[in-house]
């Protein structure tokens, strides 16, 4: 089973208005205990994120910074936020999102290529937020019980069509260890990388043989 954004997404979402001022931001995030808060519109669509990073631009680039001339444009960006004084103004846009249905293996590959802690969660049908999931929810797939890893992995093995002898697998601290024989070595090296993607393993013992090296390198004669 492929774990979902629903399975671990936390269902209170800190959102604010587009008016929301600087201010009430800060007093936001101090409250809630929170890195960033969703910018959302009157239909509370998210279409927008302002982080902490964000809001200390202020202290960055005090006003006096403002008018300096041939600057990146990351710098003019960050020197248009630290001018900001409401939500609007300082926040990311498009804000970044993910649905409930969304795996947690692509929710995890999105905040790491976009340097977030956090992605508000969508309703699919309806666009408005339903939720928010942190990067401390996805490392509930690795509390996944040894006994759903190991019927995961056992599924894996079924679908793979591999006519194995003895083929057996054995989980432990989120460990899988594959053992028995297949036909060829390209098969057994297949059902350690497929049993490698399963939500909760942390590492693939590949104690599998093989009747025949499909892939040892043959090399080339010339006469």
């Amino acid at each position: 089973m492929t774990m979902k954004v629903k399975d671990v997404m936390g269902s209170v979402a800190i959102t604010v208005p587009l008016d929301a001022t600087f201010t009430m931001l800060v007093d936001t995030m101090r409250r809630f205990a929170v890195g960033a808060v969703t910018v959302v519109d009157a239909d509370r669509r998210p279409v927008g994120i302002v982080s902490t990073e964000d809001a200390l631009l202020k202290e960055i680039h005090p006003q006096s910074d403002r008018g300096a001339l041939f600057e990146s444009r990351r710098r003019r960006d960050e020197k248009r936020k630290a001018a900001g004084t409401t939500a609007q103004e300082l926040m990311t846009s498009p804000a970044i999102t993910v649905t409930e249905g969304t795996s947690v293996r692509e929710a995890a590959r999105l905040m790491h290529t976009q340097h977030i802690k956090q992605l508000p969660v969508i309703n699919v049908m309806t666009g408005r937020v339903a939720g928010t999931v942190h990067q401390k929810d996805l490392l509930k797939v690795y509390a996944r019980p040894a006994a759903d890893i190991e019927r995961d992995v056992w599924q894996v093995i079924e679908d793979s069509n591999v006519a194995g002898e003895g083929l057996g697998v054995a989980v432990e601290g989120g460990v899988v260890t594959l053992m028995g024989q297949t036909p060829l070595r390209s098969e057994a090296a297949r059902l350690a990388t497929s049993a490698e993607a399963v939500d909760g393993v942390v590492e693939v013992v590949d104690d599998l043989s093989f009747t025949r090296d499909d892939q040892a390198y043959v090399p080339s004669v010339y006469f």
